[in-house]
């Protein structure tokens, strides 16, 4: 077995959840809408044009096209404060809770994706070099 393999990320995972988070955005916007941050109008458009994006994202990378690694990466730039802001909430629900065990498993879940937010960036912008 390579060794590469498994140590450089594939653009396939990006691909994957682009295609499933652009349908969620596109079929169920009210889930997203939460994650915008409060400072930012109109987030259902917000939602759609995200959802949009992704899966503009996923169909280049999926055809290999030269932009879609870069424009992938900003995608996942552009939608880290809404993965923020999905942390800071979840925070706020353990202190208003009291700590309730879903809400702690909720509030880890969600603050242990950001930095998952970095091998993503690293699997996009690795689509260029692949193609």
């Amino acid at each position: 077995m390579d060794r590469k393999r498994f140590t450089r990320p594939s653009p396939r995972v990006v691909t994957g959840a682009f295609l499933v988070s652009g349908m969620v955005h596109l079929a169920r916007p009210s889930f997203f809408e939460p994650l915008i941050p409060r400072a930012l109008p109109r987030p259902r458009e917000i939602v759609y044009v995200s959802g949009v994006a992704e899966l503009v994202c996923a169909a280049g990378l999926l055809a290999k096209a030269p932009w879609a690694g870069p424009a992938s990466a900003a995608v996942l730039v552009g939608v880290w404060p809404g993965n923020l802001q999905m942390a800071l909430d979840a925070t706020a629900r353990v202190r208003r809770s009291g700590g309730q065990p879903r809400d702690v498993a909720l509030a880890a879940l969600a603050w242990a994706r950001m930095p998952l937010q970095i091998p993503m960036l690293r699997a996009a912008l690795s689509a260029r070099r692949a193609s």
